[in-house]
């Protein structure tokens, strides 16, 4: 097991704090990445805005917010989660002031590329405060608060921003952020422990430029494919990214000493399985929000901020079965809970393209969407929790950064996909309709004679995530158990794991940290026989002097075992030992260095 701070802190103080005070910065800047499309009417007539520049406005956010995030990862390892922390949040809550205020497009837009800026700065760190904080049997209630943030968030966006937009004007979708975000950096300053940084070598910095060239000509030839028609030259800027990236990993596998994401954090399978998930769910919960917002408005004639209120229900499933799933996760195979979570998923967007036809009332639509909402706790929670669990501290920080940006690629891909489908359908449903507008604030309650052809298109359209889903199964499937693999044999013998030595010196050796006091049950008829055949208990075992030697180095805190003869045989040397140990007095079941003699409940011999 790797340690946090150490991992007797872990057991000895309370994270929770410094948990709140991070998920106050994280909910508003995954907030402020859906809250725009709801004003993006208002914005065009309040600035005299075209459709094309409009659609800038959160395209701009997105595009600064995805392509740091690598770099922002491992800023986190080398100055420390904490101070890149506050430097985003800043960040980002002056550019929302420089928002509210601004009077043309064009600034508005250069002022959402700072907000992105400044999202990505922040985000990664806080995985990477959890996991450095927290011991890893209570991670995944902690990382279940953190998926289920992400999850809620991006429901809850388009949501406030109808509310916001209806009572006070699109200003007050970015002024709101100022307070919450003065608030959020006092929190931090106060309560987020100031980690040390693990990582001191020199920084990447042809892995920093390779990373940022190769993402934002794929993520930026995504974003503007289906309003350009997936001319040639979109698909040329993807190829050309993809290469780029291609050079970016090369360059990681010869830069082994300082590189920005050190490959070898794709060995461990959760970690790379989690990446596929969270690039799903990504995808999936992107995707199908795009097509069902059409629907809501063009079919069942909802206004934008009705529509929105659709996805209430997947919020209110989603952080009601938060705690719950991450109890769950700490107790059960993440294989099982996350595939549960894909499988539902799957279920209920395939049940919601069933529902979606012109004569289906709006309460039969929130069954499937409550559905889609409980499994979302089944996934952004477990994923969380196991992506990051075997790494070690100092590539806590690129593994965080490295997963934050493969979900906000799924993202990415799943709004193109999604649009360049729905574009596909309504060509095919409706003679003429050939491009599908991205913001659902434009959408008008259709004619009578063609809600039947739309929401047929709409209905095929949500198939697509409803397909996406299952890959995350097949993820799912992957999946280690984070306490060991249930499902393999019992070895033959028990393995002996390296203990960390009982220091009488160190104050939290005292104190009640979880990781600091083990029982082992032994006899002395066990070690006779251990010493004279070499078995115990029907294991075989190899008595050799290093093995001796290692047993002894454990147990020099308990006693000081005598030096043995320069002629001792290992034997010897085991009968030895057994006999200080079976020495030792103390009062019945009271510790000793981690050693208490129970005689009367434990009449194997003493405890260890």
């Amino acid at each position: 097991m790797f340690d946090t701070v150490t991992s007797r802190a872990a057991g000895t103080t309370n994270p929770w704090p410094a948990l709140w005070a991070l998920l106050i910065g994280f909910f508003m800047i995954l907030v402020d990445a859906t809250i725009v499309a709801v004003a993006n009417p208002a914005i065009m007539a309040s600035l005299n805005a075209g459709y094309d520049a409009v659609i800038w406005v959160t395209s701009a956010y997105l595009l600064a917010y995805a392509v740091p995030l690598l770099v922002s990862g491992r800023l986190g390892d080398r100055y420390g989660p904490k101070n890149v922390y506050m430097v985003g949040l800043t960040v980002f809550t002056v550019a929302s002031l420089w928002c509210g205020l601004s009077d043309s497009i064009g600034m508005l837009i250069a002022a959402r590329v700072v907000q992105g800026v400044g999202a990505a700065l922040l985000t990664p760190q806080t995985m990477t405060v959890i996991t450095r904080t927290f011991p890893a049997h209570r991670r995944g209630v902690a990382m279940s608060v953190w998926g289920a943030t992400a999850g809620v968030a991006t429901l809850v966006g388009p949501l406030a921003g109808g509310v916001l937009v209806d009572s006070l004007g699109w200003q007050w979708i970015f002024i709101v952020n100022v307070p919450v975000g003065i608030v959020g950096l006092v929190m931090a300053l106060r309560l987020v422990p100031a980690l040390p940084n693990p990582v001191r070598q020199g920084f990447d910095v042809p892995g920093v430029v390779l990373s940022g060239v190769g993402l934002f000509l794929i993520v930026f030839a995504l974003q503007e494919g289906q309003s350009h028609g997936w001319a040639l030259w979109i698909w040329a800027t993807v190829l050309a990214g993809v290469a780029v990236m291609a050079a970016f990993v090369y360059w990681q596998s010869i830069n082994t000493a300082g590189a920005l994401i050190p490959l070898v954090i794709f060995r461990d399978r959760n970690f790379s399985m989690s990446n596929l998930g969270v690039a799903t769910i990504g995808f999936v919960a992107t995707g199908m929000i795009l097509p069902l917002m059409f629907f809501a408005q063009a079919v069942c004639g909802l206004t934008p901020t009705r529509a929105a209120l659709l996805t209430a229900p997947m919020a209110v499933a989603t952080g009601v079965l938060a705690p719950f799933v991450g109890k769950l996760v700490d107790r059960a195979h993440p294989r099982s809970v996350v595939g549960f979570g894909f499988s539902l998923m799957a279920i209920g967007v395939t049940w919601l393209s069933i529902e979606m036809t012109p004569t289906t009332p709006i309460w039969r639509l929130l069954l499937p969407l409550t559905a889609m909402g409980a499994a979302m706790a089944f996934i952004w929670s477990p994923l969380a929790a196991t992506a990051t669990r075997n790494l070690p501290p100092h590539l806590a920080g690129a593994g965080s950064g490295v997963y934050n940006t493969t979900r906000q690629v799924g993202s990415v891909l799943g709004s193109a996909g999604m649009a360049a489908l729905m574009s596909s359908e309504l060509s095919t449903k409706i003679p003429g309709a050939d491009a599908v507008p991205q913001s659902e604030g434009e959408v008008a309650a259709l004619p009578q004679f063609l809600r039947e052809p739309f929401a047929l298109a709409m209905s095929q359209s949500m198939l697509l995530p409803a397909f996406v889903a299952l890959f995350g199964v097949i993820a799912a499937l992957f999946l280690f158990d984070l306490l060991g693999d249930r499902d393999a044999a019992a070895p033959p013998a028990p393995d002996v794991e390296p203990l960390e030595p009982f220091d009488p010196d160190h104050p939290l050796d005292w104190a009640d940290g979880e990781d600091d006091y083990v029982e082992y049950e032994v006899s002395r008829e066990e070690f006779d026989r251990l010493a004279t055949d070499g078995t115990a208990d029907g294991a075989a075992y190899n008595i050799t002097d290093d093995f001796t030697e290692d047993i002894t180095d454990v147990l020099d805190t308990v006693v000081e075992a005598p030096p043995a003869p320069a002629d001792s045989t290992p034997s010897q040397q085991w009968r030895d030992l057994v006999d200080q140990l079976l020495d030792v007095s103390s009062p019945p079941g009271a510790p000793r260095n981690g050693v208490g003699s129970a005689d009367a409940e434990h009449p194997g011999g003493p405890r260890v």
